[in-house]
Parts: C-alpha cells; structure tokens; sequence
C-alpha cells in the first residue's frame, strides 16, 4: 500500500499509521493527529510544500526499528541465571512504626530490610521515590512524578538528623503516627518546619560523622546544574503556592516558566538560601536511601533493593520546566480505547521526546538511567513497552484521537544494559496491558525480566501450571493497582468499582459471577477438593504464595500487604479523591511484622520453595 508524503514523514519521527479499534482491528491514524503530533515536535506540515520540505531534510531518518544490537544484555548475576530468588514488595508510606512521622521514610525501609532479610528474602521492592510537588503534598501519586531524576523528601527520616530531639514528642507527630491514613499536607507541613529549623542550625555546626558538610558540597558539585534548577523549582513552586498559584509550572505568572529567563535568575539570586535547603533536602534522600540500601546488603540481600521506574513525568513538574527540550508539548501519555476502557485513557504525563533523545545521542536518558540506579539492586520499569512505543493523546482531545509513536529502542536498551551492567542492577519489564507483537521476546533477548501476575496468567483450562511461567520473569500475585488477595477472593474490587461509579450493577454481577469461577480454579491449582469457601483462610493464603514461589520464574515477589492480611486496594484506578488512593497505612506496626502468625506462616512456605544456597 501506498503511502503519501504525509504518511511517510510521520513514519520516519515514528508515528505509527494505524491504531487498533475496540476489537483490535487497525484503522488509520487520522492525518490531523499526524500533523498535531509532528507540530509537537517542532514540525508543520500544514502543507504540501512543507511536508516535502521536512522530507527532505528527515531523509537520514530511518524509522524505528524493533530490536536490540548484537550483544546488548541487562546485568543478571550468575547465581540467579542457575537459582531462583524471592523478595516482598512495599509501599514505603504504608509502613507504620512507633518511630516514624506518620508516614513510612528511608530509615523503615532501612528496618523493613533487616526484617525480610531473616526471613530468606533477597530483596525488599519499593512504590517510585521520585520527586513529587512539597508544594502540593496532596499530589501523591507516586506514579505522577515532578521528576524522576530527583528523590521525594518526605521519605527523610527526620529523627535520624543531627539536632531532630527537640521535635521527636511533638504532639502533632504522634497524631499523624496513629492515623489509619498518610495525611500527606499535615506530614509534609511537620517535617519541613522541622527540617527547616535543623537546616539553619546545620549550617552553623560542627561537622557530622554521616552529615558533613564536606559531603553536602561533594554531592552539590556532583548533582551540578540539574540538581540546581530541581532545587530552584521547588523553592520557586512554594513560593507560588503561598502567593495563590498553583505548585505547576504552568500556572506561574509567565516570566517564571522560563528557567533561563531573567525573572527566574533574579529569585535564585534573591532565594539562594531556600534554593541550598531544597539540594539538602536531596542529599538528605539520597544518602538515607543510600543507608537502606547498606541495611540490606548487609543483612545478608544478594538483590537489596528494587526500585521503581514511573514510566512519564507530570507536564507541569521539575523535569519539563528545568529542560522543556526533553519533554513533548500538547501531548499526554495514555492507552487507546479497548474492551476493558472503551473510552480510552488519558495519564496525564508528558511523553519523552524521541527527537530530543536522539539530538544529545541519549545522554539525558544515560543520566536518569545513572541517578535511578545507583542504589537499586534492581529496577522494575513501569510500562516497559516505553522503550518501544508510547501512546499519544494530543491535548484537548479523546484517546480515540491518539496514535502510538515508536522510540529509538535500539539505542534505548543499549543504555539501559550499559547502565544495569556498570551498576550490576537487575532490570525487570512491566509488560501488562498492550504488548506489541515480538516485545516479549526482544525482553528475553536482552535479559530482561517479564512481570507475570497470577491474576492474569490464565487460559481456557483455570491458571497455568508453576512450570509454564516464563524462566526470565518476576512472579507475583498482583500489583499495585490490583485487590490484594484478601480483596480479590471477596469480590471487594469489584464492589468498589460499583460503589465509586466505574462500573454499573449488571457488569458488577457478571465480574462476580466471573470471580466465583476463578476462585474454583484457583482451588483446582492448589489441589484442593470441594468447593471454594466463601471466605479466604489463612491456609489458602499460604498455598496461593507457595503455588506462586513454585513457579519456574528467576524472581518471585510477594506484598506485604497480603502477609499481614490487608483487604484494601493500595489505589483504585479510575478513582481521583472518592477513594483514597496512596494513603492507606498498613494495619500492623513495623515492630509487630516479624512475629505476626501469617507473615511467618507464607515467608516459611516461600522460603522453603526457594532456599539459598547453603
């Protein structure tokens, strides 16, 4: 088939030409989202004349291609390639304990380590830490970042800083230590008057075996210029809070969304002190989850800690403010329209910009790759079709008027493998949702661990053999935005979506009709005889995790919210401020998890599925 010159300069900047409908037949993309998607890119092609014109000059352009160079393999220690290894997951602002400001920080996770680590766990897996708005705490999505280069400082484990005491029997802090919720404005309110006070007493002081100040300057001079413009962001976005704008970029008056503009060079200048706090703030993140990280190893972790990689950052954050380069304007990431979201969805995160990446030959990517890294033993990438494709909804518009772009894959993964092998971090795809044709296989090539979630591996016959699942994958029972096992044996997630408006009363009864089949299958694999019980006992959460910990993959991952019993969703998509999403605390303290009757009973089970070497 033919293409037109319009068609053929959309394919060289990677814009694929058809889209796939609700049944998954393709259909052209429209010649209007081609052109608002090359406009985002810097190229009109309004008319004849000019789409010759950009043809022309695009003609050392070669169209993406869906492959790895010859050689290109993640980091994967030799251990793992001839055993199998497990962890427990988290979310770090679950974690309760009788020390901590109401919401989980690095020195829990640094704890939580130690306790998994006993149990035969090789690592602990974290929710993102990126940077989110201290403007705007109530923007809490960890999966919504200002940047994922930088760290989120509410995590700081302020009781662990040099001249803390005088805060640690606040009355507010207990409150928000006892609440069943992450009050996130409250928490952030606390610890930066607290933090701001330590801050102007630091500098003055003696030098702190852990703190000093000649470390702070290495790390300052290290961060260099894109740790500066983070930090003037955020020093800029709180005082545009308190003079009644929003903590975004694009709501500023104009002479501030420029960050080389001289506005925005004048409040550094006039703001520096605020400016230094907010790189402190960073070094402080950043060496305490460099602590955790130790606590882990040292414990005895051969993985340590497995971070998080969002896959977008929010338009009006950090990132597309302090290098608008890199981010593509007018445009969000989402998923076209399917079976399961006729209308599509709409993430409202800035999709990276495959010109840019191309333009400094992927450095900007290098960097984030190298500050991501740097402590994790392991880093799940979120929609790790990213790498590949991304799928664009201009703004203003409906998903249905999207097209996918392709990225430079190829130079992608090169960077990835470099960078995970340098580190020596074990990569693991997100593969859910939407996986190209080939993807998989290309994840195998390059050692790249799949995601396999037992709620999705069926077929025809119930859930697939332990044996089926992929060698080169992460096993698991669910995800973030997923019931814990608790919720999904009731039905709770499908009451929820009912009870919140996301689905109506007869889908609601055929979901359950559905779950009730599911669960006889389940049963069925665990080999189990009689019917499925109504409610979840503790035996069947035990056998569920040893079923999972059997499987043939390197890695199997289990929540902690499932080993002490919780019912809640951590987040229920679709979802904004009827539910609280990111907030839920766990329902036992830090101190009572390594003695909880259910969390001994599945780590035991798992352990004993998968034991280290002796």
């Amino acid at each position: 088939m033919a293409h037109s010159p319009l068609d053929e300069l959309a394919l060289r900047y990677g814009i694929a030409p058809t889209l796939p409908d609700i049944q998954g037949s393709p259909h052209p993309v429209s010649d209007r989202t081609k052109r608002r998607i090359l406009a985002a890119f810097g190229i009109e092609a309004d008319s004849e004349d000019a789409v010759a014109k950009h043809l022309e000059d695009a003609a050392r352009l070669k169209p993406p291609v869906m492959r790895a160079a010859r050689g290109t393999r993640c980091f994967l220690p030799e251990w793992l390639q001839q055993g199998r290894a497990w962890g427990i997951t988290v979310q770090l602002y679950e974690l309760r304990s009788r020390r901590n400001w109401g919401i989980g920080d690095f020195a829990d996770l640094a704890a939580f380590s130690q306790i998994a680590a006993a149990t035969g766990a090789d690592f602990v897996g974290t929710n993102p830490l990126h940077a989110l708005f201290l403007a705007d705490p109530d923007r809490c999505s960890p999966f919504s970042p200002s940047s994922r280069r930088f760290l989120n400082p509410i995590y700081i484990a302020v009781d662990r800083l040099p001249g803390s005491e005088a805060f640690a029997d606040a009355p507010e802090v207990e409150e928000l230590r006892q609440a069943p919720l992450v009050d996130y404005c409250r928490v952030a309110r606390v610890k930066l008057a607290a933090l701001r006070s330590i801050w102007s007493d630091w500098q003055g002081s003696a030098s702190h075996p852990t703190f000093s100040q000649n470390a702070f300057v290495q790390f300052q001079q290290e961060g260099g210029e894109a740790l500066r413009r983070h930090a003037l962001f955020e020093a800029l976005s709180c005082h545009m809070v308190e003079q009644g704008h929003g903590s975004g970029w694009q709501t500023w008056p104009v002479e501030y969304r420029n960050v080389e503009g001289p506005a925005v060079h004048a409040f550094a200048q006039s703001h520096a002190d605020e400016v230094s706090f907010h790189i402190w703030l960073q070094w402080l993140a950043d060496t305490q989850l460099a602590e955790a990280a130790d606590a882990a190893r040292q414990a005895g972790m051969r993985i340590g800690l497995y971070l998080d990689f969002a896959v977008g950052e929010t338009p009006d954050g950090s990132a597309s403010w302090s290098n608008p380069e890199l981010a593509v304007p007018e445009m969000n990431i989402g998923a076209p329209p399917d079976f399961f979201t006729a209308g599509g969805q709409d993430w409202g995160l800035a999709p990276p910009s495959p010109v840019a990446l191309r333009k400094d030959d992927h450095a900007a990517y290098r960097q984030m790759m190298d500050a991501v890294i740097r402590h994790a033993g392991a880093l799940r990438i979120d929609h790790a079709m990213s790498l590949w494709q991304l799928f664009f909804v201009p703004r203003g518009e409906t998903p249905a008027e999207g097209a996918y772009v392709r990225y430079p894959i190829e130079d992608l993964l090169r960077v990835l493998a470099e960078t995970s092998n340098e580190k020596r971090a074990i990569v693991i795809g997100e593969d859910l949702g939407h996986v190209p044709d080939g993807f998989r296989d290309l994840m195998e090539q390059v050692r790249m661990l799949s995601y396999r979630v037992l709620y999705f591996e069926q077929n025809a016959k119930g859930f697939i053999e332990p044996a089926a699942y992929p060698h080169l994958a992460l096993a698991c029972l669910s995800t973030h935005d997923l019931p814990t096992l608790k919720g999904w044996w009731s039905g709770d997630d499908i009451d929820l979506r009912r009870e919140h408006g996301l689905i109506e009363a007869d889908a609601a009864r055929d979901q359950h009709g559905d779950r009730a089949r599911q669960r006889r299958a389940l049963m069925r694999s665990l080999g189990a005889t009689g019917s499925a019980p109504a409610e979840l006992s503790d035996e069947i959460m035990v056998e569920t995790h040893r079923f999972i910990a059997k499987t043939s993959s390197v890695l199997c991952g289990v929540r902690l919210a499932d080993l002490v019993g919780e019912v809640r969703p951590t987040n229920l998509p679709g979802t904004v401020d009827s539910y609280p999403n990111w907030r839920p605390k766990a329902p036992l303290l830090l101190e009572e998890i390594a003695e909880a009757r259910l969390f001994g009973r599945i780590t035991r089970t798992v352990a004993a599925e998968r034991p280290k070497p002796r």
